[in-house]
């Protein structure tokens, strides 16, 4: 199965990331994404089209031994894209016989409540994004219970990393700011423990999805820091990193989101989910480490090298 075509849908930070694991083991790879363009070596096939359409997902999938859905729609149009671009890549993996690996977020589980989230946790989310990722997990396991394809689900906090750009909560906010010495901008209580999973280690998890035998017809925590830290504790070590001689850290008020997303949409759908920063938000990643030896990469080492793709002139980091 490893050694077959692997064709992953979307070319976001996590598809390209997904992509780079699968490069290191020197698999075939095809991308598909709706321009058929996308940062990757020449020579790489990148298909274009909608992959809300069945027929063309069937197509584009011919011949895969492992298909990975990494699209993700803008908030705004979950509810309205979302279900149709999964349904065309289940039934890509399901006409060709193809293992499918999906990423997901935790939002179905709703508020830990001061529990560290596992994946035995039931789906309790209070969110209509949360309730909407519990559908289509409950889909596509559905899909796999009845014998129709076997699916491996790999679940990430919220990200950072190389490509994270302006979605992720350590992204555009704070490591340009870190590199001019100006104030970086967060959301939600940076003093609660927050887990935040590492953009590489998200595709190399989806990687060993893809090919472990252990791997379907489970949920797996891709793999984050066992020592969860708080987000100012990671913005303190971005700063450090960038040379500076201390943080600069400014919380976004919640005022000034409400009165924001009056006129963003984006910001609109991220207010429901600051319940993730008002408690502790752990994510316990233990079980994809101790069955299938994959671990965190040393978060310096990540702030280290997210820091290092936001350097123009992408210099040695400050270590």
């Amino acid at each position: 199965m490893s050694e077959g075509l692997h064709v992953i849908f979307g070319t976001g930070a996590i598809g390209l990331a997904t992509f780079d694991a699968l490069q290191r083991r020197g698999r075939t790879v095809r991308l598909v994404n709706r321009s058929g363009q996308a940062r990757v070596p020449e020579g790489i096939e990148v298909a274009a089209g909608d992959a809300s359409d069945p027929a063309f997902t069937r197509d584009a999938a011919r011949g895969a031994a492992v298909v990975y859905q990494t699209l993700n729609p803008p908030y705004s149009q979950w509810s309205t894209q979302f279900p149709a671009l999964q349904s065309g890549v289940l039934a890509a993996a399901e006409s060709s016989g193809a293992r499918l690996v999906s990423v997901e977020n935790v939002y179905m589980y709703g508020r830990p409540d001061g529990r560290t989230l596992t994946e035995d946790r039931a789906n309790n989310a209070h969110t209509k994004k949360g309730q909407l990722r519990a559908r289509m997990s409950q889909e596509l396991l559905a899909a796999h219970r009845a014998g129709r394809v076997q699916v491996a689900i790999g679940r990430a906090s919220d990200y950072f990393g190389p490509r994270g750009g302006a979605q992720s909560n350590l992204g555009d906010r704070a490591f340009p700011a870190a590199l001019a010495g100006k104030t970086a901008n967060v959301l939600g209580d940076p003093d609660q423990p927050h887990t935040y999973t590492y953009i590489p280690d998200i595709g190399e998890g989806l990687a060993v999805l893809g090919e472990h035998p252990d791997a379907p017809g489970e949920i797996w925590h891709l793999p984050n820091d066992p020592d969860t830290r708080t987000t100012r504790e990671l913005v303190d070590i971005i700063y450090k990193l960038a040379g500076q001689p201390s943080a600069k850290l400014r919380t976004l008020p919640p005022l000034l989101l409400r009165g924001l997303s009056l006129f963003n949409p984006t910001i609109r759908e991220l207010l429901e989910m600051q319940y993730q920063f008002e408690e502790p938000f752990i994510v316990d990643s233990s079980k994809i480490t101790d069955r299938l030896g994959l671990t965190a990469t040393p978060i310096d080492e990540a702030l280290a090298e997210t820091l290092l793709s936001y350097r123009p002139d992408k210099s040695t980091a400050v270590r």
